[in-house]
This record gives C-alpha cells, structure tokens and sequence, in this order.
C-alpha cells in the first residue's frame, strides 16, 4: 500500500490530518481483518517549495526539510497515526530516478529541452485513464504557456537542468533534480514491486500527478498499481482547504486547541471520498460524542486501545451481542470503507450497553460494550475511561452518594448528586459506583 506523503516545507494543515487518518484507517482495518499490510508513504524533501523557503528564510534547503519533516511525524503522532512501515525520502533514491529516465529516454519516450527532461505523454496509449478522460479533452483544457519548448502542454518534467545555488545531482543527461511526478513511482516500485496492491492519496493528487507516475511506468513496462483509491478534500466554505489557496488552518494549532481524537471521530463520520468541513462547529459535535464514548469506557472500565498497536480482530473475545455487532461492522467497512454506517451502528451500541445494563443484564452489556471499545479501537480511536482530577471535598461527596445508593436513600443519592452538579460536575451512575467528569 503506497500513499504520498508531504512536501516537508511548512506546517501540515488540516486536509493533510484527513487523508493521514483516512489511509491509516484502512491499514488499521485491513490489519484487524487478518492482511498483513506493508505501508509505504514518502518524504518529499528537495522540491520547488522547500528550495523557495529556504531562500526566505536564508538556510539550507536540507535544514527546511528537517525542521518541517519533525513538526509532521509530531502531528502524526498526535494525531494517533501509525508510523508507516517505509518512510522513503526523496533524495535516497535519486540513483534510480537517474536510472528510469534513462530508460525513457532510450525508449523514446522522453525527450531534452533547454531546461530538463520532458515526457511525451502522447506515447501512452491511454494517457488520462486517472482522470477519465481522453488525451485530446486534457490537450484542449490544458494551460498553454508562452515559449515553451515542449511537445505538448501536458508533457511533464522528469529532470529539471541544474541552476545557481540550487541543489542538484549528476546524471548522464546533465546535472540537475528530478521532478516530483518521478519521485514516487520509483519509490513505489523500488519499495513495493511491480503490480503493488493500492495507490492511495487525494482526489487533487488522482490527476495529474498519479497519472504521470502510472504512465511512466506503463511506458517503462512496469506493471503499477493494481488499485486506486483518492480522499475528499476539507472545505472551507465552498473551497477544498489548500496552502496554494492560502485558506489552510495548521493542523499543530487544532491539536493544540482540542482533543485529537475528536477530528478522527469526525473524518470517520464521514465517507472517505465526501468533502467534509472542518470547523468549531464541527468539531465541537465531535467531542460531544467523544464524551458519551468515554462514558461508556468509564462505566464499564474498558482498556483504551489503539496507537501505534494495530489491533487484530483475533485478539479479542466476541461473544453475544457483541459478535453481531463485529459481524455487522464488519460488512459496513468490507463495502468501500463504509466508516459512517460503521460509526452509527457503533454508537447505536453504546445505548444499546447502557440500556441492557441499567435493566441488570450485565453479561451483555460488558459484551456489547467491550466490541465497541475493541472495533473503535481497531479504526484507531481509543475510549479513554480515566476521569478528571478529583479533589478530596468532591471525593467524599462521590462516597457519600454511593453509600446513600447502597443503602437505598435515593432521596439522599440525589440530593449529593446535585450538589456535585453545583461544583461543576457531570455525574454519571455505573456497575463500580458514581462516576464524575467536569462538564
């Protein structure tokens, strides 16, 4: 499974948390259900944007890199994202970019202008097949520019021709770097083989840099990607969220402001292919239902789960209701990663526990409950069940109020619960006894 990973040049913004999550959960699933998965994602580290920043901030282009590279594996971290089993860099495999467009060039398929090395896109027979639509209708609506000297407006650059002050590389075709559309199909291939499983990334990645690696190694003879699959974007009012619209949010300042969790809950209420909107209000609604998730890991002490462990689904205990409800689930995320159908069933569970444990049917509840923590945590959402802090005067109130409980003075169980509501607190009656959070 390969998916493009960043251009480290700046701070990941909140599209690039959504299709990190999106894929992650798809290793995750894929994990749970029984594949072993290698999970290739790569670095983009010499690049346009990483050579201008450095200009402007006036250090090497390797240093932009490291620093903006460290701030994203933070964010992923955060985030609750999985460490790929490959991270390649882009300058690691220089040797084998020389060694492909080399190759073009003798099949004829690539050609030299003044500035680099150009692919003639009119050789691949089925150019545009990504994008769905024929060369001549992507010829038609394709940006003409002035005193170009390739072939067609839809040739790309292979190898761009060394400039001052500029890092570069020798090649038999002349100093120079490699385009960004070759980075990743050699990276792909060198890592995953031919004919590798699935291509992952964004719908603005499907056209045209994933058609640009698929015909590169068409017209290699490589076999390539035997699946594809692209995210929706997040919007911004009525546009997909980008630096090059300079409407992204950082992802770092949302990790800051609210519980990461929260944006995984909402990237998987929605289908991985829908745009989604990413707001206070948004988010907000996420948490909301965090919280009644992390009731339920309160009331009936469940483990919190997921991180960097991937969870397979032979390691848990399916019993009851809770094997309908895997069952279920299960059909859901087999169909096209269905995670909103899956999303709703779950939290139908979680009334569903609360419910058979408040008529005192405690063996289904602990079984329906324990699914939900153990397939929630399999999409890589962990229950968390630790409270707040509780200081000594609210401690004893909760003691005091399990004591009235026990001793059936339900007039005094609620009279203790709603002074502890005055204090701040939200209360909640489980199998061990009053529990409390702050509201």
């Amino acid at each position: 499974m390969y998916v493009c990973g960043p251009t480290v040049y700046d701070l990941p913004h909140l599209g690039h948390g959504r299709y990190t999550l999106i894929w992650d959960v798809a290793r995750r699933w894929f994990t749970f259900r029984g594949l072993e998965v290698r999970f290739v994602s790569n670095i983009t580290d010499i690049d346009d944007n990483i050579i201008a920043r450095a200009l402007r901030d006036g250090v090497d282009e390797s240093e932009v890199a490291r620093i903006y590279e460290d701030q994203w594996w933070d964010a992923m971290t955060r985030l609750g994202v999985a460490r790929p089993s490959d991270t390649p860099h882009a300058t690691q495999f220089v040797d084998q970019m020389v060694e492909l467009i080399s190759t073009l060039l003798e099949l004829d398929v690539a050609y030299a202008t003044s500035d680099g090395i150009y692919f003639d896109v009119s050789r691949v027979a089925d150019y545009g097949l990504l994008a769905g639509q024929p060369l001549d209708s992507l010829r038609a609506g394709a940006r003409i520019e002035a005193n170009d000297e390739k072939r067609s407006p839809l040739d790309f650059a292979l190898w761009k021709n060394a400039k001052p002050a500029e890092p570069s590389w020798s090649a038999p075709f002349g100093d120079g770097r490699p385009g960004w559309h070759t980075e990743c199909v050699v990276m792909s291939l060198e890592l995953l083989g031919d004919g590798f499983d699935l291509h992952c990334g964004g719908f603005d990645l499907k056209f045209p840099h994933h058609e640009n690696e698929r015909a590169q190694a068409v017209a290699a003879g490589r076999p390539f990607a035997q699946h594809w699959a692209h995210n929706g974007w997040v919007m911004v009012g009525a546009e997909k969220m980008s630096k090059s619209l300079n409407n992204f949010t950082s992802l770092t300042h949302l990790l800051e402001e609210t519980d990461a969790r929260a944006y995984r809950l909402l990237v998987l209420r929605s289908h991985y292919r829908s745009p989604i909107e990413v707001s206070p209000a948004t988010i907000a609604d996420a948490e909301r239902a965090l919280s009644r998730l992390d009731a339920l890991a309160r009331r009936f002490g469940l483990p919190a789960l997921a991180g960097q462990t991937l969870e397979v689904k032979s390691s848990f205990n399916w019993e009851g209701p809770g094997l309908d409800l895997l069952e279920r689930v299960c059909q859901k995320l087999d169909d096209d990663l269905d995670t909103p159908l899956a999303v709703a069933l779950l939290f139908d569970a979680v009334s569903a526990a609360n419910a058979l444990a408040d008529a005192g049917d405690e063996w289904s509840a602990r079984a329906l409950a324990s699914a939900v923590a153990a397939l929630f945590g399999a999409l890589g959402l962990a229950l968390e069940s630790v409270g707040d802090e509780v200081d000594a005067a609210s401690a004893a109130l909760v003691s005091q109020r399990d004591q009235a409980r026990a001793e059936k003075d339900w007039a005094e169980a609620d009279r203790l619960r709603a002074e502890l509501v005055a204090l701040g607190w939200t209360v909640e009656d489980s199998d061990s006894g009053t529990q409390i959070r702050h509201s």
